[in-house]
C-alpha cells in the first residue's frame, strides 16, 4: 500500500481494502477521477444553494424519468424527509409541529416479513412505522384492515429478493391508490440494471430513495425522487429549504455541501452512460485471477458470486473448517485485523471476497493474505 494508506495512518486510523462492497462503515464509495475533478472545480466558487439544489434536481428528474427529485445527505435521509413530507404535506402547522405528531397521520404501513434495520429512517421526525402481517406474509386484507385516520402512508423495501409471501409493489400501489395514500420505497441499491432504477424513480403516488455510493458518487450522498407535489414537500423540509423559508421545518440538521450536490449529478451522468458490460467483464476477470491463484489449495471450493444488481459481484470461498482448523468467521476476522487490513465478509462455511472496489495491486494482496491462511 503506497503514500495514499499512509494519509489515514497519519491521521491514526487503519487503510483498509475493500473486498467487502459499498459499506458505509468502510466509506462507502470511491469517487472517479471525474467526479473527483467536478467537486474540485465546485470548490472554486460559492453557490447559491437553493439554486443549486433546484436546478440540479431538475437534471436528475430527466435523468431518472421523476417528476421531481433532490440530492438529500443519503438514502436514510431521503427516507426520513419522505416521511415528513407524508405527515405534512402542504400544512405548515403540521410543519412546524413535527416530531411532535398530535393530531397528525403519522403511521407508516410496513409488511413484518419486510422488517430491517432501516425502517428507523422513518421515525426520525415523529413517524411510527405500524408492522403488518407476521412472518409468513402479508395479504391485502391485513393492510386494508390496519389502514385508518392515522395511516400517513405505506413503505416498501426494495431488497430485490424474490418473495411470494409478500406484497409486491404493484400490489402495494394499489391499496395506496384506493386508500389516497402516498408510497415511500426504499430503494437504495436498486441502480443496475438501468431500467431498474428508472423504473423505480418513475413509480407514481411515491417517494423513491437511492443511495448514491452505489453510483460512485460520495458515502454522504443520496437522491431523493418521485412525485412532484411529495418531493417539493419533502424539500420544504431540508437544511436548505430551513435556511430559505420563514417555517420552522425539521431537517435542518441535514446539511450537504455544494460538492456533493455536484458529485451527484455527475456520477449519475457517468453511471447512465457508463459500459456496465465491460464494468461486470472486469469484475470476473479478477475473480478468474483469484481462482487460478487459489486452486490449489486443498479443502477450498470456489465458485462465482453473482448479484441481481451487479454491484458486488465476486467469489464464494467454501472452505472445510473441519480440516482447515478454522472457521469462515475466523478468517474473515485474521483478513480484518491483519497488515493491510482486508474487509471481507462470512456466511455459513463460506467467504464471500467482493471484487468490484478492488484496483491496482490489491487482488493480488487479497491473494497472497488468503494463500497465507488457508493452505
Amino acid at each position: 500500500m503506497g503514500s495514499n494508506a499512509q494519509l489515514y495512518r497519519d491521521l491514526g486510523a487503519t487503510p483498509v481494502i475493500n473486498a467487502v462492497g459499498n459499506h458505509t462503515v468502510i466509506g462507502g464509495s470511491r469517487i472517479s477521477p471525474r467526479v473527483q475533478e467536478a467537486m474540485v472545480a465546485a470548490n472554486r466558487y460559492y453557490v447559491s444553494m437553493d439554486e443549486l439544489f433546484h436546478s440540479t434536481g431538475e437534471m436528475i428528474a430527466d435523468l431518472l424519468g421523476a417528476e421531481a427529485a433532490f440530492v438529500t445527505p443519503g438514502c436514510g435521509a431521503a427516507l426520513a424527509l419522505g416521511a415528513a413530507a407524508c405527515m405534512s404535506l402542504g400544512n405548515p402547522k403540521r410543519m412546524e409541529q413535527l416530531p411532535h405528531t398530535d393530531g397528525i397521520p403519522n403511521h407508516f404501513l410496513f409488511q413484518t416479513r419486510q422488517k430491517y434495520h432501516y425502517q428507523r429512517c422513518l421515525t426520525v421526525f415523529g413517524g411510527h412505522v405500524v408492522m403488518v402481517g407476521n412472518q409468513n406474509g402479508t395479504t391485502v386484507e391485513q393492510l386494508e384492515d390496519s389502514i385508518t385516520e392515522l395511516t400517513a402512508g405505506i413503505h416498501h423495501f426494495a431488497s430485490g429478493d424474490t418473495d411470494d409471501s409478500i406484497l409486491d409493489l404493484d400490489g402495494l400501489l394499489e391499496v395506496a391508490a384506493r386508500h389516497d395514500l402516498p408510497v415511500t420505497i426504499d430503494a437504495a441499491y436498486q441502480v443496475y440494471p438501468l431500467d431498474t432504477m428508472k423504473s423505480f424513480a418513475q413509480v407514481p403516488n411515491a417517494l423513491i430513495g437511492f443511495g448514491t455510493k452505489y453510483i460512485g458518487a460520495c458515502n454522504s450522498t443520496g437522491i431523493l425522487c418521485g412525485n412532484k407535489e411529495l418531493v417539493e414537500a419533502a424539500y420544504a423540509h431540508s437544511f436548505i429549504g430551513f435556511e430559505t423559508s420563514d417555517l420552522e421545518t425539521v431537517g435542518r440538521p441535514l446539511k450537504l455541501d455544494r460538492q456533493e450536490v455536484v458529485a451527484v449529478v455527475v456520477a449519475l451522468q457517468e453511471w447512465l452512460e457508463m459500459d456496465h458490460e465491460a464494468r461486470i467483464a472486469d469484475h470476473w476477470r479478477k475473480v478468474d485471477h483469484i481462482v487460478d491463484s487459489l486452486d490449489d489449495i486443498p479443502h477450498l471450493t470456489m465458485e462465482r458470486h453473482i448479484e441481481d444488481n451487479s454491484l458486488s459481484n465476486g467469489i464464494l470461498l467454501e472452505v472445510d473448517e473441519e480440516a482447515m482448523g478454522r472457521t469462515a468467521a475466523q478468517i474473515v476476522e485474521e483478513l480484518k485485523g491483519g497488515n493491510p487490513s482486508i474487509w471481507t465478509r462470512a456466511s455459513g462455511n463460506r467467504v464471500r471476497v467482493a471484487v468490484a472496489h478492488l484496483i491496482e495491486n490489491e487482488v493480488d494482496i487479497v491473494v497472497g493474505r488468503l494463500r497465507e491462511l488457508l493452505s
